[in-house]
């Protein structure tokens, strides 16, 4: 069952490092986030983190692999605290209430966290080989259970692959800014097609 799982982190780090690794690991991640803070990912280079952080290029990617994984490793805390939340969490988000009221919530609380990361997201999604991650997984199969919970029909696969398009960061970035929807419509749009899928 879902609600049995450990949070998964993003970038899948190693348990224990050595001094140095951990002292560049930190410098890295605070160079990253002042000037990703400062100027937005998209201006922001590989070679610039590392500069800020004064190490090696090769350091940098030896480290995160890509950008792509380096955009996942600075996402890893607030993915952890939302796993935290749906799978342990107060209801209706957490255990406790009915399936359908936990897929509702479930859809608004990532959306909000969509919002508030999307440039992050975006840049991470880039990479095909880092877009269906470990956090990924976890949410596919949590919004699965949840719709098998609520007795759905039909291939539940494809369904929750559909409500997932849905919380995407380039079609929510679209949607905010090209579409001049709000976050409340896109949760109302959520809610529409997942109450369609339990059958309500």
């Amino acid at each position: 069952m879902v609600a049995a799982q450990q949070p998964l982190p993003v970038s899948g780090q190693e348990t224990h490092e050595r001094g140095d690794a951990a002292r560049n690991r930190e410098l890295l991640f605070a160079a990253a986030r002042k000037l990703i803070a400062e100027r937005g990912p998209d201006a922001v280079t590989m070679d610039d983190i590392a500069a800020e952080a004064g190490v090696g290029k090769g350091t940098l990617f030896r480290r995160f692999g890509n950008r792509a994984g380096l955009m996942l490793v600075l996402l890893d805390d607030d993915e952890q605290a939302l796993q935290r939340a749906f799978l342990f969490g107060d209801p209706p988000l957490g255990p406790g209430a009915p399936p359908l009221d936990r897929l509702l919530a479930y859809g608004r609380a990532r959306l909000k966290f969509v919002d508030e990361h999307r440039s992050l997201l975006q840049d991470a999604g880039r990479d095909p080989q880092t877009r269906n991650n470990a956090p990924h997984a976890l949410q596919r199969t949590h919004v699965r259970v949840l719709l098998e919970a609520a007795r759905t029909t039909g291939n539940l696969d494809v369904q929750a692959d559909a409500l997932l398009a849905l919380l995407d960061a380039d079609y929510v970035a679209y949607q905010l800014d090209g579409a001049g929807l709000g976050l409340d419509a896109l949760g109302d749009a959520w809610e529409s097609v997942a109450r369609k899928l339990c059958g309500q």
